[in-house]
């Protein structure tokens, strides 16, 4: 259920992302690259993540590992999505 509701956070992060770049500038371009600014970020937040998963939750990195990977590709995939249909 944890993973669930991360990974649905990454969503609507990216969504307030889009949302700001429409905001600023409002081309497909500026929201293309907000979606382009939203991949590092979430991958921070996902390592955060991680990190908890392991120092306060006890589970091992390898463990974690696997979790971390679904937690940022998703919301990372529609990222990607988004920025193609953006840019073409």
């Amino acid at each position: 259920m944890h993973m669930a509701m991360v990974i649905g956070g990454g969503v609507v992060l990216l969504g307030l992302f889009l949302h700001f770049g429409r905001l600023w500038g409002g081309t497909d371009a500026d929201l293309a690259l907000a979606a382009k600014a939203f991949i590092p970020v979430w991958l921070a937040v996902a390592l955060v993540n991680m990190w908890v998963g392991v120092a306060r939750a006890g589970y091992s990195v390898r463990d974690e590992a696997p979790i971390l990977l679904v937690v940022f590709a998703v919301p990372a995939a529609i990222a990607g999505i988004a920025i193609w249909r953006l840019v073409r």
